[in-house]
């Protein structure tokens, strides 16, 4: 268990969180919500004993662990990927690094004989025999073969290091688990893995994640950042949203009723105060006017832009049409005879597991490059608009919001429309004329989607436009193309977001393609369609 009494944390005047008082206790999976800046990571952080609150503190149960996910990708580089896993449990290291130095000197004393009984007697008591063989199990569940063991980490990739990372903080049963954002760069199967973990840990999680499918299977709880207070709702994510909706709504119509109540008792005031015969009730109603109290409805820090697409003109017949494309990148075969064609109507996701083939492709169709072999084609009444995964190079130079807006909007338009749209996307006031250069990751990806926006295309290709979004922003990009009634061209790792947009599925294999007309979460549950997978690996290899 892990408690936190009247913890207070603010920047300057801002106050993050004040007096906070909450047990987190074991057998609970607390997924930690708020909107981007509201102090989810700081939090967690705090937790952790990284930072240090402004005041109150933070307390665990006598011989507790704390485990963490760890940011820093870099921390580990010249540790073995076994021994980076076994870290996450410092104190067992430590005595497995005592022993074996130990053991190694060439004047081994009898001080040493005794020392090295005590460490080989705390090993046994912390299981610490089994380190090697349970520290294999969980690199080999996040999908780190054996042979990369004795690697070292900075030989890994991007994606290969987080899920070691993720390792080591689930390794050794840790009495309290704290995860800032476990799945990004998780494979489906990684995800759903690491879900069915934490739905049987029996310890105290508390996690942080953009990811709405994600936070449903696993969080008991939802403790919410806002309104400069953290609250707790029982249930998962979807529990919450319906919870403080309700709760948001009450609270209007409770203040409406007063309101109403306060006006009447005023207009009858005003009308009998003067006279004689009234005045008694009017002096009544004036204790009652003021006993009556009207709350003021706090602000949120939770801010929903507002995403539309709105296509100047539907498509026709003809949509695009792909005959074997193939493309080799540094000796990478990494599109090998793609062909597929898309009809109206299809919101299709293109699956996988080299991100490189989906970016590769989504760049071919866009124009960006050029396939090494077979071709495309899109239909004449075909506008298409895409977001890459890799949008940097539009934000180079010395352009405010405004002027780098109106490179896209139609040239009547001046600074009073970007202002406004701008306002929409959360760019109000002097928000409006930032340097694009100075630009969040998240800020960045709301100006990609205005260019979007702009270009009313009736063909929206969109590669991995969730990333570095919060959930209010993801939550109006996915009702945006729920709406949308045109064609949609897209990847994620947002399980929610896959699922409640496509129907049609294109996985990229090695070997070929699989196109099938159907939900995500069939095609993750399908039979049939993993044995076509295995049909085509084996017919590349």
């Amino acid at each position: 268990m892990i408690c936190a009494t009247n913890v207070t944390l603010a920047y300057g005047k801002r106050i993050l969180f004040k007096d906070v008082n909450m047990k987190f206790t074991p057998g609970n999976c607390y997924g930690l919500i708020g909107a981007n800046g509201a102090g989810k990571s700081t939090f967690l952080k705090i937790l952790s004993g990284d930072i240090e609150s402004d005041s109150g503190a933070i307390s665990v149960g006598s011989r507790e662990r704390i485990a963490v996910l760890r940011q820093d990708h870099f921390a580990f580089d010249e540790e073995t990927v076994l021994n980076t896993v076994i870290m996450g449990h410092k104190k067992l290291y430590d005595i497995l690094t005592e022993r074996d130095s130990l053991y190694a000197k060439p004047d081994f004393s009898e001080e040493d004989g005794v020392r090295s009984s005590e460490l080989e007697c705390e090993l046994e008591e912390m299981n610490g025999y089994e380190a090697e063989s349970e520290a294999a199990v969980l690199l080999k569940s996040l999908v780190i073969s054996e042979d990369m063991h004795q690697k070292k980490m900075k030989e890994l990739e991007g994606g290969e290091k987080v899920r070691v990372l993720l390792a080591q903080a689930l390794f050794g049963n840790p009495d309290v688990l704290l995860l800032d954002e476990p799945t990004n760069n998780l494979d489906i199967k990684s995800i759903a893995w690491l879900e069915e973990f934490l739905c049987r840990f029996q310890n105290t999680v508390i996690v942080v994640s953009h990811d709405r499918y994600f936070m449903n299977q696993v969080c008991t709880h939802i403790a919410d950042i806002d309104f400069g207070k953290i609250s707790v709702y029982v249930g998962n994510y979807d529990f919450w949203y319906q919870a403080s909706q309700l709760n948001l709504k009450q609270k209007h119509a409770e203040n409406k009723k007063s309101t109403d109540r306060a006006n009447e008792l005023k207009a009858f005031i005003q009308r009998f105060s003067s006279n004689a015969s009234k005045s008694k009730q009017a002096t009544s109603r004036k204790k009652l006017l003021e006993k009556l109290t009207i709350e003021d409805m706090p602000v949120s820090s939770r801010k929903y832009p507002f995403i539309c697409f709105k296509p100047e003109r539907p498509c026709g017949n003809v949509i695009l049409e792909v005959d074997g494309l193939t493309k080799t990148i540094d000796g990478e075969k990494v599109l090998n005879n793609v062909s597929f064609t898309v009809s109206s109507g299809d919101k299709i996701a293109f699956m996988g597991g080299n991100s490189l083939a989906k970016t590769t492709l989504f760049q071919i169709l866009a124009g960006e490059m050029e396939a090494d072999s077979g071709t495309f084609c899109w239909g004449l009444t075909i506008t298409h608009s895409y977001f890459p995964k890799e949008h940097s190079t539009y934000f180079n130079g010395d352009r405010n919001l405004i002027e780098w807006l109106l490179q896209y909007a139609p040239p009547t338009e001046g600074e009073s429309f970007a202002r406004t749209f701008l306002g929409r996307m959360l760019f109000s006031g002097e928000e409006a004329v930032k340097k694009i250069s100075v630009l969040s990751g998240g800020e960045k990806v709301r100006c990609m989607l205005s260019r979007m926006m702009l270009s009313e295309s009736n063909v929206l290709m969109l590669d991995e436009p969730t990333n570095h979004l919060d959930l209010e922003s993801i939550t109006s990009l996915n009702n945006s193309l729920l709406n949308f009634q045109e064609v949609i061209l897209f990847t994620s790792h947002d399980h929610e977001f896959l699922n409640t947009v496509v129907n049609r599925i294109i996985e990229i294999t090695p070997g070929g393609v699989i196109d099938r007309l159907m939900t995500f979460d069939e095609y993750i549950e399908s039979t049939e369609v993993a044995k076509t997978r295995e049909a085509l690996i084996l017919k590349a290899a």
